[in-house]
Protein backbone atom coordinates (compact mmCIF):
# COMPACT_ATOMS: atom_id res chain seq x y z
CA UNK A 1 0.00 0.00 0.00
CA UNK A 2 2.90 2.39 0.82
CA UNK A 3 4.38 1.45 -2.38
CA UNK A 4 1.42 2.93 -4.18
CA UNK A 5 1.27 5.66 -2.42
CA UNK A 6 4.98 6.60 -3.21
CA UNK A 7 4.54 5.66 -6.62
CA UNK A 8 1.53 8.15 -7.11
CA UNK A 9 3.34 11.28 -4.92
CA UNK A 10 6.45 10.22 -7.65
CA UNK A 11 3.97 10.91 -10.41
CA UNK A 12 2.40 13.76 -9.41
CA UNK A 13 5.50 15.30 -8.82
CA UNK A 14 6.69 14.61 -11.77
CA UNK A 15 3.56 15.69 -13.96
CA UNK A 16 4.10 18.60 -12.05
CA UNK A 17 7.03 19.46 -12.56
CA UNK A 18 6.98 19.01 -16.71
CA UNK A 19 4.15 21.38 -17.04
CA UNK A 20 6.00 23.87 -14.97
CA UNK A 21 9.08 23.34 -17.26
CA UNK A 22 9.80 26.26 -20.50
CA UNK A 23 8.92 25.37 -23.60
CA UNK A 24 11.86 25.04 -25.78
CA UNK A 25 12.06 27.82 -27.96
CA UNK A 26 11.35 27.32 -31.70
CA UNK A 27 14.26 27.35 -33.91
CA UNK A 28 14.98 26.76 -37.23
CA UNK A 29 18.00 24.99 -36.89
CA UNK A 30 16.04 22.67 -34.25
CA UNK A 31 16.80 18.74 -35.57
CA UNK A 32 13.66 17.64 -33.01
CA UNK A 33 11.29 19.59 -35.81
CA UNK A 34 11.53 17.96 -39.39
CA UNK A 35 12.09 20.23 -42.26
CA UNK A 36 8.79 19.01 -43.83
CA UNK A 37 6.88 20.95 -41.19
CA UNK A 38 9.21 24.09 -40.30
CA UNK A 39 7.37 27.22 -41.37
CA UNK A 40 8.80 28.93 -44.17
CA UNK A 41 8.38 31.88 -46.42
CA UNK A 42 4.17 32.71 -46.54
CA UNK A 43 3.24 31.26 -50.15
CA UNK A 44 2.16 34.07 -52.64
CA UNK A 45 -0.95 33.39 -54.29
CA UNK A 46 0.09 34.09 -57.71
CA UNK A 47 -2.11 31.04 -59.18
CA UNK A 48 -3.99 32.21 -61.98
CA UNK A 49 -5.60 29.26 -63.39
CA UNK A 50 -7.08 25.78 -61.94
CA UNK A 51 -4.34 23.08 -62.79
CA UNK A 52 -7.99 21.03 -64.18
CA UNK A 53 -10.84 22.39 -64.93
CA UNK A 54 -12.52 25.30 -63.55
CA UNK A 55 -12.94 24.45 -60.07
CA UNK A 56 -12.36 20.52 -59.94
CA UNK A 57 -13.26 18.67 -56.68
CA UNK A 58 -10.62 18.23 -54.23
CA UNK A 59 -10.84 14.13 -54.18
CA UNK A 60 -8.08 14.07 -50.85
CA UNK A 61 -6.68 17.14 -49.84
CA UNK A 62 -3.10 18.26 -47.98
CA UNK A 63 -2.28 16.41 -45.14
CA UNK A 64 1.88 17.30 -44.06
CA UNK A 65 3.78 14.43 -42.83
CA UNK A 66 5.10 14.82 -39.48
CA UNK A 67 8.57 13.60 -40.69
CA UNK A 68 10.38 13.71 -43.46
CA UNK A 69 9.82 10.20 -44.71
CA UNK A 70 6.52 9.82 -42.52
CA UNK A 71 2.86 9.12 -43.55
CA UNK A 72 0.63 12.41 -44.78
CA UNK A 73 -0.50 13.34 -47.86
CA UNK A 74 2.24 16.13 -49.65
CA UNK A 75 -0.36 17.75 -52.20
CA UNK A 76 -3.98 17.65 -53.37
CA UNK A 77 -5.44 15.08 -55.26
CA UNK A 78 -7.88 17.03 -58.17
CA UNK A 79 -10.95 15.24 -60.09
CA UNK A 80 -9.68 15.35 -63.70
CA UNK A 81 -10.41 12.41 -66.32
CA UNK A 82 -7.89 10.95 -68.93
CA UNK A 83 -6.91 13.08 -71.18
CA UNK A 84 -8.03 16.14 -69.40
CA UNK A 85 -5.41 19.07 -70.25
CA UNK A 86 -3.48 19.87 -67.29
CA UNK A 87 -2.52 24.02 -67.00
CA UNK A 88 0.22 25.61 -65.46
CA UNK A 89 -1.05 27.66 -62.65
CA UNK A 90 1.74 30.50 -62.47
CA UNK A 91 4.33 31.72 -64.89
CA UNK A 92 7.39 29.69 -64.38
CA UNK A 93 10.19 27.59 -66.05
CA UNK A 94 9.69 23.89 -66.47
CA UNK A 95 12.52 22.31 -64.16
CA UNK A 96 11.58 18.28 -65.31
CA UNK A 97 9.23 17.03 -67.76
CA UNK A 98 9.66 13.42 -67.53
CA UNK A 99 8.92 9.60 -66.15
CA UNK A 100 9.29 8.62 -62.14
CA UNK A 101 8.39 5.44 -61.06
CA UNK A 102 6.43 5.06 -64.21
CA UNK A 103 4.24 7.90 -64.23
CA UNK A 104 4.65 10.99 -66.46
CA UNK A 105 5.35 13.87 -63.79
CA UNK A 106 5.91 17.97 -64.91
CA UNK A 107 7.66 20.21 -62.24
CA UNK A 108 7.32 24.02 -62.89
CA UNK A 109 9.80 26.68 -60.81
CA UNK A 110 7.05 29.73 -59.79
CA UNK A 111 8.91 32.85 -61.52
CA UNK A 112 8.87 35.57 -58.68
CA UNK A 113 7.89 33.31 -55.32
CA UNK A 114 11.78 33.56 -53.39
CA UNK A 115 14.79 32.06 -53.26
CA UNK A 116 14.44 29.00 -53.10
CA UNK A 117 11.49 29.23 -55.79
CA UNK A 118 8.22 27.44 -55.01
CA UNK A 119 7.87 24.45 -57.30
CA UNK A 120 4.80 22.94 -58.26
CA UNK A 121 4.46 18.79 -59.77
CA UNK A 122 1.76 17.81 -61.57
CA UNK A 123 1.23 13.41 -62.15
CA UNK A 124 0.26 11.88 -64.27
CA UNK A 125 0.39 13.49 -66.56
CA UNK A 126 1.77 13.14 -70.54
CA UNK A 127 3.76 16.09 -71.02
CA UNK A 128 3.78 17.97 -73.90
CA UNK A 129 6.07 20.49 -72.34
CA UNK A 130 10.21 20.33 -71.94
CA UNK A 131 12.88 21.10 -69.25
CA UNK A 132 13.73 24.70 -69.51
CA UNK A 133 10.35 25.48 -71.69
CA UNK A 134 8.92 28.86 -70.32
CA UNK A 135 5.57 28.64 -69.33
CA UNK A 136 2.63 31.00 -68.68
CA UNK A 137 -0.63 30.90 -66.15
CA UNK A 138 -3.07 28.69 -68.09
CA UNK A 139 -0.63 27.12 -70.31
CA UNK A 140 -1.03 23.12 -71.45
CA UNK A 141 1.80 21.41 -69.43
CA UNK A 142 0.78 17.97 -70.96
CA UNK A 143 -2.60 15.69 -70.42
CA UNK A 144 -3.87 13.37 -67.51
CA UNK A 145 -2.77 10.33 -68.19
CA UNK A 146 -5.06 6.85 -67.24
CA UNK A 147 -4.16 4.29 -65.23
CA UNK A 148 -2.88 5.48 -61.94
CA UNK A 149 -3.92 3.75 -59.03
CA UNK A 150 -3.30 6.66 -56.67
CA UNK A 151 -6.53 7.94 -56.59
CA UNK A 152 -9.75 5.72 -56.52
CA UNK A 153 -11.41 7.74 -59.25
CA UNK A 154 -9.33 9.27 -62.20
CA UNK A 155 -7.24 12.32 -60.86
CA UNK A 156 -4.65 14.48 -60.69
CA UNK A 157 -1.90 15.08 -57.82
CA UNK A 158 -0.82 18.94 -57.53
CA UNK A 159 1.97 19.28 -55.48
CA UNK A 160 3.88 22.29 -54.11
CA UNK A 161 7.26 22.36 -52.38
CA UNK A 162 9.81 24.95 -51.01
CA UNK A 163 13.36 23.74 -51.20
CA UNK A 164 12.45 20.57 -49.23
CA UNK A 165 9.43 21.79 -47.42
CA UNK A 166 6.25 20.44 -48.33
CA UNK A 167 3.33 23.28 -48.87
CA UNK A 168 -0.76 23.26 -49.15
CA UNK A 169 -0.80 24.14 -53.41
CA UNK A 170 -4.25 25.35 -52.61
CA UNK A 171 -2.61 28.48 -51.09
CA UNK A 172 -1.29 29.57 -54.71
CA UNK A 173 -5.04 30.19 -55.60
CA UNK A 174 -6.57 33.57 -54.37
CA UNK A 175 -9.60 34.06 -52.90
CA UNK A 176 -11.81 35.04 -55.85
CA UNK A 177 -10.37 31.53 -57.70
CA UNK A 178 -10.79 29.04 -54.50
CA UNK A 179 -14.29 30.39 -53.81
CA UNK A 180 -15.55 31.88 -57.33
CA UNK A 181 -18.82 30.22 -58.04
CA UNK A 182 -19.93 29.02 -61.65
CA UNK A 183 -21.29 32.31 -64.05
CA UNK A 184 -24.97 32.77 -64.11
CA UNK A 185 -27.10 34.56 -66.91
CA UNK A 186 -30.10 36.21 -66.01
CA UNK A 187 -32.41 37.62 -67.61
CA UNK A 188 -33.23 41.16 -68.84
CA UNK A 189 -36.41 42.58 -68.91
CA UNK A 190 -37.69 44.71 -70.32
CA UNK A 191 -35.90 43.78 -73.91
CA UNK A 192 -36.87 42.50 -76.66
CA UNK A 193 -35.80 39.23 -77.73
CA UNK A 194 -34.45 39.09 -81.27
CA UNK A 195 -36.62 38.12 -83.86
Amino acid sequence: MRAKRCARATWALFLTLAAAAPAPAADAADPVTPASTRPSAPVPAVGRAWPVGTRPAVLRGWLPPATPYGRGHRGVDLSAAPGTPVRAVAPGRVSYAGRVAGKGVVSVELTGTGDPPLRTTYQPVRASVRKGDEVEAGEVLGRVEPGDPHCTTPCLHWGLRRGDTYLDPLSLLPPWLLHRGPSRLLPVLGVALPA
